[in-house]
């Protein structure tokens, strides 16, 4: 197993009855990064997370987590390592900064308390009842009570789920304050955008297995084309004579996918300007994380429905 890595997996294995939820991941995240698991429902992403953070046992394989076996339950573990749920039960009636003072009594070394409110972004609700704070700051909370004992590995499961555009955002500047201190962030999301900004590599798990694995670039580059499209008025059609790849949606609206769009903006543009009309609400696009997560995870998407 590598000493150089903060979670190192190999040939890992879990089934439930016949299902086999996990078939043979391998994983390595390495220390101070920000990696963002990605996958759909059934994938394997959340049995594969639980047993890393050593609420599951596998079946089979090496787990590395801070060079512990998570199934071994260790304190020595548990002390390193923060875990962020979906929902976590906070007594509504305790000040901000008694909540988690509250936690940091569980730990010999404890972090700062005003290192984790300003970490994560609490400072002006410090005195605030729990029970007073909107879903953004309850969600940083969650956050803060996980960092109490000061954890290198820090597992946020679905951190941004029902937040509004700018709460997003902030949760964002959060996970970027993480990273600054030098934690480790196993971040999983059903938002492209969010890990595309957020994390340093992505890996997308489709039945059970990584199937893809590299910067929010490089799985980009993927699919190189880039796609340019616009609306024609009726009638000019004939403008994309030549171009067999032309795709109309129906409605006006044209797309053509090419490697490299100068060139076809140059003769586009020149054929519009002869005909007089405008290639209205023309846009030029490069492939988003989003667009190749659907292509890798297409295939799970229609079994699961069917």
């Amino acid at each position: 197993m590598s000493g150089e890595a903060a979670i190192t997996v190999r040939g890992l294995r879990k089934a439930y009855g016949a299902i086999e939820a996990v078939r043979g991941l391998d994983l390595e995240i390495a220390h101070g990064e920000v990696y963002a698991l990605l996958g759909p429902n059934g994938a394997g992403k959340t049995t594969s997370v639980e047993i890393l953070e050593g609420h599951r046992d596998p079946d089979a394989g090496e787990v590395s987590v801070l060079g512990h076996d998570p199934a071994r339950h260790e304190a020595a573990l548990r002390e390193r390592i923060g875990i962020v749920l979906q929902t976590t039960g906070v007594e509504p009636y305790l000040k901000v900064a008694e909540a988690i003072e509250q936690y940091r009594g569980y730990y010999a070394q404890p972090r700062p308390l005003d290192e984790i409110i300003e970490t994560v972004g609490l400072t002006g609700q410090r005195d605030q009842r729990v029970r007073r704070l909107s879903g953004g700051q309850q969600r940083r909370l969650d956050v803060a009570i996980a960092l109490a004992g000061d954890p290198e590995l820090l597992f946020l499961d679905e951190p941004t789920t029902g937040f509004d555009p700018a709460a997003r955002r902030q949760a964002w500047d959060m996970v970027r304050n993480l990273r600054s201190s030098g934690a480790t962030v196993l971040l999983t999301t059903h938002y492209m955008d969010e890990a595309e900004h957020l994390a340093d590599r992505v890996g997308v798990i489709v039945d059970g297995a990584i199937v893809a694995e590299g910067s929010p670039a490089e799985l980009m580059a993927r699919r190189a084309a880039v796609t340019v499209s616009f609306r024609l008025p009726p009638g000019h059609a004939a403008i994309l004579d030549g171009f067999e790849d032309a795709r109309d949606d129906g409605s006006g609206r044209y797309e053509l996918h090419v490697e490299s769009p100068t060139e076809l903006l140059h003769e586009l543009s020149g054929r519009a300007l002869a005909a007089g009309v405008e290639l209205a609400e023309l846009r030029v696009e490069r492939a988003t994380l989003e667009d190749v997560y659907l292509d890798l995870t297409s295939g799970a998407a229609g079994e699961q429905a069917a």
